[in-house]
């Protein structure tokens, strides 16, 4: 077994400051997080230069596989319906739902 197989994987969104939307999945947000707002190594490359950055939403997805699944289609989703997403965890719970069905 991999070591984060039968973890409990997480969906997050964080804001930048010119007003994107980043999409990440972990095992541990805050780490992650912390992660990104460190300046060198470990954070994506599509947040360096962007902060401050404010961490809006996470939820938990279930494991690896499927974590992977929702990622991609959060992804992509526009803006508005990232934004909806936040305000509206149902919305999310549609995503699972079509990601367990492997509906890609």
């Amino acid at each position: 077994m991999r070591p984060c197989e039968g973890s409990d994987w997480y969906l997050y969104l964080i804001r930048c400051s010119d007003g994107s939307l980043y999409t990440g999945i972990s095992t541990d947000v805050e780490r992650r997080f912390a992660q990104h707002q460190q300046v060198g190594e470990g954070g994506s490359r599509y947040l360096r230069g962007r902060a401050p950055l404010e961490l809006v939403f996470q939820s938990r997805v279930g494991d690896h596989s499927l974590a992977l699944k929702v990622e991609y289609r959060v992804k992509k989703l526009s803006k508005a319906q990232k934004l909806l997403l936040i305000t509206n965890p149902l919305y999310l719970e549609e995503a699972i739902i079509r990601a367990k069905g492997n509906e890609l």
